[in-house]
């Protein structure tokens, strides 16, 4: 009695336990059945640029153009020409001087004009010339002046030197200015020749006598 009844109690827990084996198998191949499918490239939409960037490609340097060489014997840039040297005064003159004959750093001093002793300077009445031809019985080359007296401001301060016949001697002697004024107011017109340098204020600030035997 006992065990018809626990029959089909049996019967019923071995048909659930059949049915849980078969359900994890199935359930089992279904996971290992289903292959891993790489998932497809996705398109990109027309129109829409390509994310890979095209190489650039290599720039062409264009070849320097040479300008055309200048025709043989001429220049591309003018040529300015060399002034023509300054004619150097003559040696000694025969005939009245001209221009270039004269020799602007020297003058042939005739007299002295004093100024106001404020000023500090005095007034030389000189003439611009050049050196003569001397002749074979004369004592030397004469001094020949060309055109008219001018006046040069003397600073009474000024380096001057002389040799004879102010002084005795044949080479240059330091004097003062006074001493050159006493000895051309006692000699007035003797034309003695002098070189001279100016200074920044025009005025006469060296004066040297050149010596003519």
């Amino acid at each position: 009695m006992n065990a018809d009844r626990l029959r089909p109690a049996v019967l019923v827990l071995a048909a659930l336990a059949l049915s849980a084996v078969l359900t994890g198998c199935q359930d089992g191949d279904a996971a290992g059945a289903a292959p891993s499918t790489p998932a497809a490239p996705t398109e990109a939409p027309a129109g829409t640029p390509s994310a890979v960037t095209p190489t650039a490609a290599p720039a062409v340097k264009e070849p320097a153009v040479k300008k055309p060489a200048p025709p043989a014997g001429t220049t591309s840039v003018p040529v300015t020409p060399a002034p023509k040297p300054k004619p150097k005064p003559a040696d000694c003159v025969s005939s009245p001087p001209s221009p270039d004959d004269v020799d602007p750093d020297e003058f042939a001093l005739y007299r002295i004009e004093e100024l106001d002793g404020s000023t500090g300077k005095v007034n030389l009445v000189v003439q611009h010339g050049a050196w003569g031809c001397a002749s074979a019985d004369s004592d030397g080359a004469p001094f020949v002046g060309t055109g008219e007296e001018s006046r040069w401001a003397l600073d009474q301060a000024a380096y001057v030197t002389a040799t004879n016949p102010i002084v005795s001697s044949s080479a240059n002697q330091r004097i003062g200015v006074q001493e050159l004024i006493d000895w051309v107011h006692a000699h007035p017109d003797a034309g003695l020749v002098f070189r001279y340098e100016t200074g920044g204020d025009g005025a006469i600030h060296r004066l040297e006598q050149v010596f003519a035997p």
